[in-house]
């Protein structure tokens, strides 16, 4: 056996991975409902200015990333890419959206768009504490 690593863009890889998390859910009778996402928030002249990912799984939706071009925040882009996710995912079965945050960060954000705190792992450097949020739908 060798280990490497490799780019994650690899597909025989992502198939490998797919596959096994499924049959071993369904081996334990749990619906997986993998799907990834990604929306993006477009300028008038079709730059993107903003963009949120992550993933959903088994009952809940994770928010992996959200970036807001430098210029545009303060805008309200951020809280319309979450709402987009939130309106998407919402009556599908899905529980909870999950999402972590550094204090460099968002964390008041979040808490402004009704995420609950759940746990700070703190850290030397504050700004490096890590905030872990969650939403009921």
């Amino acid at each position: 056996m060798t280990i490497e690593r490799i780019s994650i863009d690899n597909s025989e890889v992502g198939e490998f991975i797919n596959r096994s998390f499924t049959d071993y859910a369904e081996k334990k009778d749990v619906s997986l409902n993998f799907e990834e996402y990604c929306f993006v928030a477009e300028s008038e002249d079709g730059r993107i200015i903003g963009a949120i990912t992550g993933r959903a799984y088994y009952n809940e939706i994770h928010i992996g990333d959200l970036i807001v071009d430098e210029e545009y925040r303060g805008c309200n882009i951020g809280s319309k890419l979450v709402k987009a996710v939130e309106m998407n995912f919402e009556n599908r079965g899905y529980e909870k959206i999950t999402l972590t945050t550094f204090g460099f960060q968002a964390p008041a954000f979040y808490q402004k768009l009704g995420y609950s705190l759940e746990y700070v792992r703190k850290d030397k450097d504050p700004r490096l504490s890590k905030y872990f949020y969650c939403k009921d739908f």
